[in-house]
């Protein structure tokens, strides 16, 4: 059986509820949630919020799950696509929290699934970047599995 969806990115001028209502007038079965910080970004598609995981609570997730049902509509994932291996450590920092911020909100959500990028340090070979590679996600996956 295959289940049908898309990513919410294409929708970044709509809201949750729009973005919902389409998937469902349209019959998607579900939609990859983008999680990316309120603001603006450089890349296309980078910045797109449907779900601002960095203000979710119990109330914000029930309301999210109500709004799923109302549509007919499953969450396939929570999507954020940074680089939690940039060169400058105080950026990738702040993807990494963030990224734990996504993490959260799956849990609060009910879905156990996240989708993101893996990254890279674009001034290292894929040897040299393979230990900061294992630090950085055997850290990541700890945090999820807890």
């Amino acid at each position: 059986m295959i289940t049908l969806g898309f990513v919410s990115a294409i929708l970044a001028d709509l809201g949750l509820e729009e973005v919902l209502a389409f998937a469902s007038a349209e019959g998607f079965a579900c939609v990859e949630l983008m999680c990316w910080p309120k603001g603006r970004a450089e890349r296309r598609y980078a910045g797109v919020t449907h779900v601002d995981v960095a203000g979710l609570d119990e109330q914000g997730a029930q309301r999210i799950r109500r709004l799923l049902e109302e549509d007919g509509v499953a969450i396939s994932g929570l999507g954020y696509y940074p680089n939690p291996l940039a060169p400058d450590p105080a950026e990738a920092r702040v993807y990494v929290d963030h990224l734990k911020a996504v993490i959260r909100a799956a849990r609060l959500l009910g879905t156990g699934r996240v989708n993101t990028f893996v990254g890279r340090d674009w001034t290292k070979t894929v040897a040299a970047q393979w230990p900061r590679f294992l630090e950085t996600w055997r850290l990541l996956v700890a945090y999820a599995e807890q």
